[in-house]
């Protein structure tokens, strides 16, 4: 499995030692899968100091993947390229303050979290103007008592942010500069996990991206995205992995769990796969239930020449019968994403990777068509959506020529599993 490549060039400077003494106490690890939460944060005034000024991550806080950026006094931490900050801590959610702005010159701050999260967006700041964004991080480890998730060899190479037990954090746009950098368990969020296939997973490379990783976005300070999907995923293979008893045993009575599957599962030509499939959902929307839950299920969004033809064969109509069945929240990405794609017209190709896969644009605006249904069922979910979300109706879709995010520098051309 290719290992994305990092493209642009690292800044050489000399870099200074960890910032131990704006370490404010250390964060107490509890059990691995327990649902204690550690109390005790990291604290970093990086514009207060310039000896705060981070060394290279070596299994504590600092730079990572050979990123780095100056600290000039009174200023912060900045760069002209994106760069990295690592913080080894157990899993659980974890609020961010991040406080970006300079003194002399205008910024642009996107932050991404883990495996390209969007977190904030195109923040802009004037001379002299700083502001300050909360945001929720989920990390996590594959252990959970009892077991493991089955991981595929990948999630331990290209994808190994996702697992890695440590909270990185990218900062990109024009000249973003970091003020302060506070993390703090998240002892009270809210978490909404994410289960489903390459379409939803955190895609680690550009130029794919999925709207699972665009979703945290959208929320604020009060609820965090854990996406458990994975490329190549089936309803069937998920469960084999264990990637749902990993969600039951850390999920929380009052969480929700969003499910989409079905570009994978439509491949099994078992004569009984279809109702299979909605057996295993009905077991799923069973299990969150008893586990306090709320259970939320997603048609798949259509592939690119589903305009001229439906290419999910029965599974988007069975993810409804089993919603109407089971009395369950339906979020009808499908029927959302044609609405988007007919809008799209000569500019279909520019939401798209491939037949099947999105770029930025495309799955930033399939992830506007989820906020919306979780609006349209009226879930208390929609009290958590950030205070900026506006209402978005498909048939009007962003703009690609004007909508867009800094690439990361993580390139891999290689085509997720699944299709």
């Amino acid at each position: 499995m290719n290992r994305p490549q990092f493209i642009g060039t690292v800044i050489s400077r000399s870099l200074a030692p960890v910032a131990i003494g704006l370490l404010i106490g250390g964060l107490t690890a509890g059990c691995l899968g327990s649902k204690s939460r550690s109390t005790t944060p990291f604290e970093f005034k990086f514009a207060a100091d310039k000896n705060a000024t981070p060394g290279v991550y070596a299994g504590n806080f600092g730079f990572d993947f050979g990123t780095s950026a100056t600290n000039a006094p009174g200023d912060g931490l900045t760069s002209e390229l994106p760069y990295f900050l690592s913080v080894a801590l157990p899993e659980g959610n974890y609020q961010v303050t991040a406080t970006f702005g300079d003194r002399s010159t205008s910024t642009t701050n996107t932050v991404k979290a883990e495996s390209r999260r969007l977190m904030v967006e195109n923040l802009a700041t004037k001379p002299g103007e700083f502001v300050t964004r909360n945001f929720v991080v989920n990390i996590r480890r594959p252990d959970y008592p009892g077991g493991t998730v089955h991981l595929k060899p990948r999630e331990a190479a290209s994808e190994a942010l996702t697992w890695d037990g440590k909270l990185t954090l990218e900062f990109s746009g024009t000249r973003p500069t970091l003020r302060a950098l506070d993390i703090t368990p998240a002892r009270t969020a809210l978490t909404v996990f994410l289960a489903g296939d390459s379409t939803v997973c955190d895609q680690p490379a550009e130029p794919w991206n999925s709207w699972g990783q665009m979703l945290p976005r959208f929320f604020n300070a009060h609820a965090a995205v854990a996406n458990y999907a994975e490329s190549g995923e089936s309803l069937r293979s998920s469960l084999d992995a264990h990637r749902f008893d990993k969600i039951f045993s850390v999920a929380r009575p009052g969480d929700f769990l969003l499910v989409q599957f079905g570009h994978n599962d439509m491949k099994d030509r078992a004569p009984n796969a279809l109702s299979t499939y909605q057996e295993n959902l009905k077991q799923i929307v069973a299990r969150a239930r008893q586990a306090g839950l709320t259970p939320v299920l997603v048609t798949s969004m259509e592939r690119k020449t589903g305009l001229r033809s439906n290419t999910l064969a029965g599974y988007p109509a069975a993810v409804r019968t089993v919603a109407r069945d089971c009395d369950a929240a339906l979020i009808d990405l499908n029927a959302a994403s044609l609405v988007l794609y007919r809008a799209l017209g000569t500019n279909l190709d520019l939401a798209f990777q491939d037949g099947t896969h999105h770029n930025n644009y495309g799955s930033y605006e399939l992830a506007r068509c989820v906020v919306e249904g979780i609006k349209a069922n009226h879930l208390a979910l929609a009290r958590f959506l950030a205070p900026d979300v506006t209402a978005f109706d498909p048939a009007r879709p962003d703009d690609p020529r004007t909508c867009c995010l800094p690439a990361s520098p993580a390139q891999d051309n290689t085509k997720p599993e699944g299709n």
